[in-house]
């Protein structure tokens, strides 16, 4: 997609940006909701805004800011690409909300627990096939999030497929545990820690986190909110285009005479693109991103079938 940048005059006086297309990684701080962060960015003209996995207002690190035509990439992003995490845990409390922002409920005695223990519990996180949803979060039931019903009383118990291919303890210095895990899209790190303390009988919550990654970008393409309203133009020099976000997909020039078939949604000959391996790619056009396809059959002939369009 194409981004033009303001004048410096416009940049100075903070006018609203034209709507943009990319995705946009921001380094969350710890405290305030992940719709906060998209509600900053929004004032700055940007209507079309969405995420690719939200933060719980405790943890910090990278939150997925998709921005224009980038917002039809949630569903790509979340399913394809994994995160990884970094966080503390207390041993010896428990909390309504499983971390610290919530009520305490119980309190145990850990003197008698072994360091060895601890971590090979952590480590066996990555045996888990299965994992419960916190009361306390966004996930919904008939439309409703837990949390709301949480509030009222209602406690919903579910559960969700996970997949944990890493957990190290980092630090230990009990009842504090600092640990990284990688883990699915999904995943709720303030479970583990809550499973862990009910395994090792002393409940657990968690008192810090960070994510650290979040596919396919880490802290190191980040920038703050703060930064970006204090200079909307940063969000321009920092954008990132659509098809970053999707390493892994081809990418396809597609010729002038087919822009307007690929526009309607029409298969395309496999003869008429250079020619791939890939079952995926991002059809483009003199630099912009028109729309994703894959590779299928149509007449007992090899094409591309227009899956997604990113044209504006």
């Amino acid at each position: 997609m194409l981004n033009t940048l303001p004048s410096p005059s416009e940049s100075r006086n903070h006018q609203k940006l034209p709507q943009l297309h990319g995705v946009l990684v921001i380094n969350k701080a710890s405290g305030p909701s992940s719709n906060r962060c998209l509600m900053q960015i929004k004032r700055l003209g940007q209507k079309k805004i969405g995420h690719a996995g939200t933060l719980d207002p405790l943890a910090s690190g990278v939150l997925l800011v998709l921005l224009g035509q980038a917002t039809k990439l949630s569903s790509y992003l979340q399913q394809g690409g994994g995160k990884i995490y970094q966080g503390t845990l207390r041993l010896g409390q428990t909390s309504d909300t499983w971390d610290c922002l919530g009520k305490v409920l119980a309190q145990a005695d850990i003197s008698s627990m072994s360091q060895e223990q601890v971590r090979e519990e952590i480590a066996a996180w990555t045996e888990l096939r299965e994992q419960p949803v916190p009361p306390y979060s966004a996930a919904k039931l008939d439309g409703q999030p837990l949390y709301k019903l949480a509030r009222k009383g209602t406690m919903i118990e579910r559960s969700k497929t996970v997949h944990i291919s890493q957990a190290q303890v980092l630090d230990m210095d009990l009842p504090f545990v600092r640990f990284r895990v990688h883990c699915s899209s999904g995943t709720y790190i303030r479970s583990l820690a809550h499973s862990l303390g009910m395994r090792l009988g002393c409940g657990a919550l968690l008192t810090q986190l960070t994510r650290e990654f979040s596919y396919p970008f880490g802290l190191d393409r980040s920038c703050t909110v703060e930064e970006i309203e204090t200079d909307p133009a940063v969000l321009l020099r920092v954008l990132r285009p659509l098809r970053e976000a999707l390493p892994d997909w081809t990418c396809l020039e597609v010729p002038a005479a087919w822009v307007s078939a690929v526009k309607n949604g029409q298969h395309l000959p496999y003869s008429c693109l250079a020619e791939s391996q890939s079952k995926q790619a991002i059809l483009m056009h003199q630099g912009l991103e028109l729309a994703l396809a894959s590779r299928c059959e149509e007449h007992g002939e090899p094409s591309w079938e227009v899956t997604r369009g990113l044209w504006s």
